[in-house]
């Protein structure tokens, strides 16, 4: 489509903007939902054009940028830090690679410390059962 730019970006004066792919076919072809997909372009990782009626329209890449947004967030990890990793995806150079690196690294320390967290949780918890086990005279 011509206009179209790398995440889905349709140029709002382009002639081809009414013919763009709306909002329901991009949550049909990508199984996120439209309020998702509003919320990725209030967070800036998902552009779009619009109609002269004002409806959104996505260029055809915005079904692999969308895919993408989805599996980094079930990740877990935040739109804040995706948005930090966005130039990797739209312009890939070396130093846009490594600063997407850094933060998936960071991304990943930060899981192993909440991982952590949960185990020493957990463990607490078992403590406390068994001892209640234990007032009570029950076995576990």
């Amino acid at each position: 489509m011509s206009g179209a730019s790398p995440g889905g970006e349709v140029a709002a004066g382009d002639a081809d903007a009414v013919d763009g792919m709306r909002i329901g076919e991009l949550a049909r072809r990508t199984g996120v939902s439209p309020r998702s997909l509003r919320y990725y372009e209030q967070r800036g990782l998902l552009l779009s054009g619009r109609t002269p009626s004002g409806q959104r329209v996505y260029a055809e890449d915005a079904v692999e940028r969308v895919g993408c947004l989805a599996a980094l967030l079930r990740t877990g990890m935040s739109t804040a830090s995706i948005l930090e990793m966005l130039p990797c995806m739209t312009s890939p150079s070396r130093s846009t690679i490594r600063a997407a690196e850094e933060t998936m690294l960071r991304e990943r320390e930060r899981l192993t410390t909440a991982m952590a967290d949960l185990g020493a949780a957990r463990d607490a918890l078992d403590r406390l059962m068994e001892g209640h086990r234990s007032r009570q005279g029950v076995s576990a």
